[in-house]
Formats: C-alpha cells, structure tokens, sequence
C-alpha cells in the first residue's frame, strides 16, 4: 500500500527549471514537499526521498495524511501513536 500511494503521488510530481539553472520539484497537496538540484532526474529522487521521510514523520506522529488515488494511509490508533 505505501509503494503505491508513493507512486502515485510522483505521478502528480511537477519539475521545472528555475531562472538559476537548476530544477524545482513539488508535489501539489503535499505541504512542504519539495526538492531542488541541478538535473531533473537528481531533482525527482530527492523528491521523492524527501517524501517518503515526510510520509514516515506523518505516521509517526499521527498526522493526517492527504488521499490520493483513493488510497488512504491508515492511522495509528492513539496507543500506538508516537509518545514525546
């Protein structure tokens, strides 16, 4: 389930060059998801590693995670939440 929900959120990914030469990548409805590097392809495996530790902070602090492609994280029930 986590893979998929991974690749289908970088199926939303959009890259672009920036006005410095190097590429932008964001995922739209992924709140501070984002990567800059000097190539594309660089650009989408930070992308998508700064994803994947922003799906594992989310989890682990219990944090609602947004659907895509009708697949939903489940959430951790509140024992198994994350204690400070």
């Amino acid at each position: 389930m986590l893979t998929s929900y991974i690749e289908a959120a970088m199926e939303r990914a959009a890259v672009e060059r920036v006005e410095d030469g190097t590429f932008y990548g964001m995922i739209p409805g992924f709140q501070g998801v984002w990567s800059n590097a000097a190539t594309s392809g660089d650009c989408l495996r930070e992308l998508r590693e700064v994803l994947e530790d922003w799906l594992v902070l989310g989890l682990r602090l219990n944090a609602p995670l947004p659907e895509i492609e009708g697949i939903n994280l489940p959430e951790l029930p509140a024992a198994e939440a994350v204690r400070p």
